[in-house]
This record gives C-alpha cells, sequence and structure tokens, in this order.
C-alpha cells in the first residue's frame, strides 16, 4: 500500500493549559486539494502551521512522504530533530499566508528569486529564470521589477504564492489567502490556485470561500472546537451536512 503524501495521526497542540487540536486524524493523497472550513478558533491555521513546524506539537505524528516530521521514533519515545533536519524538512512545504509577507525592498523578482538563490543554492541566472516563469503564470509577467509597494493586494498575494510554488513544494499551504483582500481581489487569487489544483498540486487550504472549496477542492474537512467533525466529497460535506453545527455553519452560504 502507497504511503499517503500527508499522514496525520492524533495530533495534540496545546498552547499552556489550552487544547487547540484534540487529536486530528488526516491523510492526503498526492494532487489532492483538501479545503478545511470552520468557525475562528476551531484549530484551522493552527493545524496548517504545525504542518510545517512553524507550531511545535505535543503529540502525534505529522509525516510527509512517509517522513515524520520535527521528530523520530527512538526507543518508543519521541525525539526531536536537529534544526538542519528540520530545515530540510520544511522546504518540502510551501505556505501561503493571509498577509504577504513580502519583502518590501526586493522587487517582485527578487521576492522569488531569495529562497531559491539561498536555500536551494541555485544560481542568480537560473533562479532568475524561474521567477519569471512563475510571474507570468501568476498574470504578472510584465510586474518583476515592481516593488511590494507599488502592487495592489491582490497582485502581492499572486507574488507571494509565485514564491512558494517556485520553491517546488511536495504539499502546498494556503492559510485564509483572500481574507485580507478587497472583494474586487478575491477572484485574481483564486483563479490563481485554480490553475495550480489543475496542475495536479497537492494543496491543503484553510478557506472561508464557500463556493470555491465545493467547485475546486476534492476533499472539504469541517474543523470543531480542535476536532475534525465532518470530512468527504464537496458536495457531500457541503449540500448535506450531517451535523446541526455544520448547517448553521454554512447557512446562508452559496454554492
Amino acid at each position: 500500500m502507497t504511503e499517503p503524501l500527508l499522514r496525520i495521526e492524533n495530533l495534540h497542540k496545546t498552547f499552556g493549559k489550552l487544547e487547540v487540536l484534540k487529536g486530528i486524524d488526516m491523510t492526503m493523497e498526492r494532487g489532492d486539494v483538501t479545503s478545511i472550513i470552520g468557525s475562528s478558533g476551531s484549530g484551522k491555521t493552527t493545524l496548517l502551521r504545525c504542518i510545517n513546524l512553524l507550531e511545535d506539537y505535543q503529540d502525534g505524528v505529522v509525516a510527509i512522504d512517509g517522513d515524520q516530521i520535527g521528530y523520530r521514533t527512538q526507543n518508543g519515545r519521541r525525539v526531536r530533530r536537529p534544526e538542519r533536519q528540520i530545515a530540510a524538512q520544511r522546504a518540502m512545504t510551501g505556505m501561503a499566508f493571509q498577509h504577504f509577507n513580502l519583502f518590501p525592498h526586493l522587487t517582485a523578482s527578487r521576492n522569488i528569486m531569495l529562497g531559491l538563490v539561498k536555500v536551494r543554492k541555485m544560481p542568480a541566472a537560473e533562479a532568475k529564470e524561474i521567477a519569471a516563469h512563475w510571474l507570468t503564470r501568476v498574470g504578472l509577467g510584465d510586474r518583476g521589477d515592481a516593488y511590494p509597494g507599488q502592487l495592489s493586494g491582490g497582485q502581492q498575494q499572486r507574488v507571494a504564492i509565485a514564491r512558494a510554488v517556485a520553491m517546488a513544494p511536495k504539499l502546498m499551504l494556503f492559510d485564509e489567502v483572500t481574507s485580507a483582500l478587497d472583494p474586487e481581489l478575491v477572484n485574481e487569487v483564486l483563479n490563481v490556485i485554480t490553475d495550480l489544483a489543475r496542475d495536479g498540486m497537492t494543496m491543503l487550504l484553510v478557506t472561508h470561500e464557500m463556493k470555491f472549496a465545493h467547485d475546486v477542492s476534492s476533499k472539504v474537512v469541517f474543523m470543531h472546537q480542535g476536532r475534525i467533525a465532518e470530512a468527504g466529497p464537496p458536495a457531500e460535506v457541503l449540500r448535506n451536512p450531517k451535523s446541526a453545527r455544520l448547517a448553521e455553519f454554512l447557512k446562508g452560504a452559496k454554492f
């Protein structure tokens, strides 16, 4: 049996005495697009941040392509990996955030090149070609020399996505990437993600865009109070909720 690309088992995360993730189990196969929905405080963003160890977790397993992230099991005990190994593991994932986190003093092209040169140790000329390719893919082929302050919010988010996917991650994580945008700019970002999904990129998204989740996802996961309350194909989860809390959450949503 083939190992799933992402495997999460009994994942627990606490902040002090507050338990935010209460035993998460999920898997993703290569090419899957999984959307995570749920109310604020349900643990969605924390789950994403545990996958690439932006947040440490107290118990459970996160594995990408069979490689346990952040820890290994030794003599029946969980032992944290050296930071150098963890840094290499983080490169298996790319992440786009709600806020774009671009370097304001670097052009769009140089924002994308930075990780390729510093992390992948790629020659600058090759990194520049890859940056130009991805800027074109996200509809910004003519804005490579523009600084973030010269770009709209939607354009900055598209640069941030290009920067992440240029690193050729095995798994892309999107954390509410449209929530900081004006409504008229949302679709230009969602169109980029839809295009990546058509290419077969494996993606895990936290989103409030229900129509997008319905149309693009292979699976929808509903989180409630730190647990996965419902999960399945979009039409099943979004059109036929089994629980009253999901039905309430979806009230008024259009697909």
